[in-house]
């Protein structure tokens, strides 16, 4: 057994005795992991909040290297996550982000830039940035960081280009955008040339001009049902926590 420290985001909870919790953590260092926290229900205990969902800690832990929860021993609060109480749809997107890392993400599978980004996603969460356009770029983040962003940039059918094109369409059982002959006899999603245009803005991880972006309701709404339609088709069914966002494609 090994004692390790990582730096650690809560996305899951669970009781587990009348003093103590399961907690699933996405570390910087190790990926997802769970971790039982003895002595974390007590009012007392020694983690002290920082096990709170969706809070920032700096953990330490014993790693099992088994089929056996790894322990959590000391747990320091880096920053909790605190939306103003007057806007119950950005803690529904927190939990969105929880959701979305316990679900496209596997255990002890280290991604350090999707733990920065989901940092950085709760931070703008609480800030005045579109609250949609957060989600999306969260969304597309973890879609290129687990291997599964799609193809954005030309017919993922016959490679032709899109540049001009004045709308496209895209599948995501194909995995991309499809150009009007490709996509004619398929089940696809409809985007604007502006809507593909922001998606691609959205997907790359070195565009810091994003949260400058005016997006259109209805660019907005064709860029969510690409983005829904890719976690679904991946997941195998909608994420529970859509609905709360009113997002859900059922």
């Amino acid at each position: 057994m090994l004692t390790e420290k990582a730096l650690a985001l809560v996305i899951r909870s669970v009781d587990f005795s009348e003093s103590s919790r399961v907690v699933t953590l996405f570390t910087r260092e190790f990926g997802k992991l769970g971790a039982l926290a003895k002595g974390a229900k007590r009012l007392k205990g020694p983690f002290a909040g920082a096990l709170d969902l969706l809070s920032v800690c700096r953990i330490v832990l014993i790693r099992k290297y088994s089929e056996s929860l790894d322990v959590l021993t000391e747990a320091e609060l880096v920053k909790g996550f605190a939306p103003d109480r007057n806007r119950l749809q950005v803690l529904y997107a927190g939990y969105y982000v929880a959701e979305l890392l316990q679900e496209l993400t596997e255990d002890y599978d280290p991604h350090p830039v999707l733990f920065d980004a989901a940092v950085e996603c709760l931070r703008d969460l609480e800030s005045k940035v579109s609250l949609r356009m957060v989600v999306r770029r969260f969304e597309l983040a973890t879609l290129r960081e687990t291997g599964h962003l799609p193809q954005f940039e030309a017919c993922v059918s016959c490679g032709r280009a899109l540049a001009g094109s004045r709308s496209v369409t895209y599948s995501a059982a194909a995995g991309g955008v499809l150009c009007s002959t490709c996509g004619s006899d398929r089940r696809t999603i409809r985007l604007s040339a502006g809507s593909l245009k922001v998606i691609q803005l959205l997907s790359d991880a070195t565009n810091s001009q994003w949260r400058r972006l005016q997006v259109q309701a209805g660019m907005e709404r064709e860029i969510g049902a690409v983005t829904r339609a890719t976690i679904e088709h991946l997941v195998g069914r909608n994420l529970r926590t859509t609905q709360f966002l009113g997002e859900s494609s059922s």
